[in-house]
């Protein structure tokens, strides 16, 4: 699996992930086609201000078809800036640890270089699989909330790490 940089040239991937309603499921539905261009215009924005790491996921057994994203960026959370991560796996390749090795990277890659200190992830209450990850990944679960993602109000687990102080866990099995 590898991580890379989207470029303006992901618009179709970012149109199938948003615009797909299992993969939209706990994001409370998927998004109207016509607003996908100004969505990844906002994402793109992230990435050149340096705001946020948006990388799309390619996997090993196809290395030219992204498998999904994983994000980091920066936020407000209850009037206070946090660092947020995300992540979404289009449905052919789900089941496969492609989303758990990609928050494993990408943690990693911001314990080396020193950034993103804590980041925070908010999973819908349901989404086990996402909840999972954020235990396997060594996030800490700090609460339920709700959380407004795009002007919906979804039921969310909130999840946190250090990465300054919480060790990484090599055998990726969590607490």
């Amino acid at each position: 699996m590898e991580l890379r940089t989207i470029t303006t040239e992901d618009l179709p991937l970012w149109e199938t992930m948003q615009c797909d309603p299992i993969m939209m499921a706990e994001l409370g539905g998927p998004h109207p086609k016509e607003k996908i261009p100004q969505i990844f215009h906002n994402t793109m924005e992230y990435v050149n201000t340096g705001r946020g790491w948006v990388f799309k996921i390619m996997p090993d057994e196809d290395p030219e078809r992204a498998a999904g994203s994983v994000c980091i960026w920066e936020h407000s959370w209850q009037g206070e800036p946090i660092n947020e991560m995300g992540w979404m796996i289009l449905p052919g390749f789900q089941g496969r640890g492609l989303a758990s090795k990609a928050v494993r990277a990408t943690l990693d890659k911001a314990r080396a270089e020193g950034r993103w200190d804590v980041v925070h992830a908010f999973p819908g209450v349901t989404n086990a699989a996402s909840n999972a990850i954020c235990r396997k990944a060594g996030f800490s679960l700090l609460d339920e909330c709700e959380l407004d993602y795009a002007g919906r109000l979804l039921r969310c687990n909130h999840w946190r790490i250090d990465l300054r102080s919480d060790p990484p866990d090599s055998a990726g099995e969590g607490t």
